[in-house]
């Protein structure tokens, strides 16, 4: 899993290169979540009967890219004709580019309510199928998570599992000084949830609670750090939109290669 994660971090760091491209920072910082959920969990082999999984996070876009290319569901052409002029996949998600992305997205808050009524379809029609959306920490500031939040329960959906990840870091600053959304964890509870808080660079942790046997909606909160893997990414704001130079790769691919300790 180790290896899968850190193939995955390259290929974010190789496209966001060639695209010149924001996000760097959101895009590293839920790779072992993305890793550990294509590698580990998401049955996929039957695409008619798939698990489901939305990216409400669609800036985010670099990470899902690079996994499902990891996987094999995207080759390297189309993953390389990111965010280019004429190219194959946009900056936000399109679910028209790969049967595999299931949403169009980028406008914050709406993969949780579309999570919802997918789950709801999937309930209403007895299938087996689950549905697991990751969002942002900043993303659950909008209202609409919050309308999902109390129906999901509601309808008894103990087919979606819900991820958030939690580096408390978005465009303008620290999340819970820009908002008061803490605690996250008590308030999703409040609302009838299974909420589980893990380590979301722990890929046993991970796994496990992502597997883990709940009667209720789940929802598990991952604390991680923005631009995990690479040092001088880790927990600083301006890599939410600063690019990915041919030297800044450089140095990125030496971190992760733990050629460096640089900070």
């Amino acid at each position: 899993m180790k290896q899968t994660v850190m193939n995955i971090r390259k290929n974010i760091l190789h496209i966001a290169n060639l695209a010149l491209s924001p996000h760097i920072g959101s895009a590293l910082s839920c790779s072992d979540i993305l890793g550990v959920l294509y590698f580990k969990v998401l049955r996929l082999d039957d695409y008619e009967n798939r698990d489901i999984f939305i990216l409400s996070k669609a800036h985010s876009a670099m990470a899902l890219y690079a996994t499902l290319h990891e996987k094999g569901l995207l080759s390297k052409e189309d993953m390389e004709g990111y965010y280019q002029n004429g190219g194959t996949l946009p900056a936000h998600t399109d679910r028209l580019t790969n049967p595999y992305i299931e949403i169009s997205a980028g406008s914050l808050g709406h993969g949780l309510p579309i999570a919802t009524g997918m789950a709801h379809a999937i309930k209403l029609k007895n299938s087996g199928q689950k549905v697991f959306v990751l969002m942002g920490d900043g993303e659950s500031q909008e209202g609409s998570i919050w309308e999902a939040a109390m129906l999901a329960p509601k309808l008894q959906l103990d087919n979606l599992v819900v991820m958030i990840d939690r580096n408390n870091l978005q465009g303008y600053g620290r999340a819970d000084e820009l908002l008061s959304y803490e605690p996250i964890d008590k308030k999703f509870e409040a609302f009838n949830w299974e909420v589980l808080r893990v380590d979301g660079h722990n890929h046993e942790a991970i796994e496990k609670a992502i597997n883990s046997h709940t009667t209720k909606p789940k929802m598990i909160i991952f604390d991680t750090i923005k631009g995990k893997g690479v040092a001088f990414m880790e927990d600083k704001l301006v890599w939410h939109y600063y690019i990915v130079s041919d030297e800044v790769k450089h140095r990125a691919l030496t971190h992760l290669n733990g050629e460096s300790d640089e900070k």
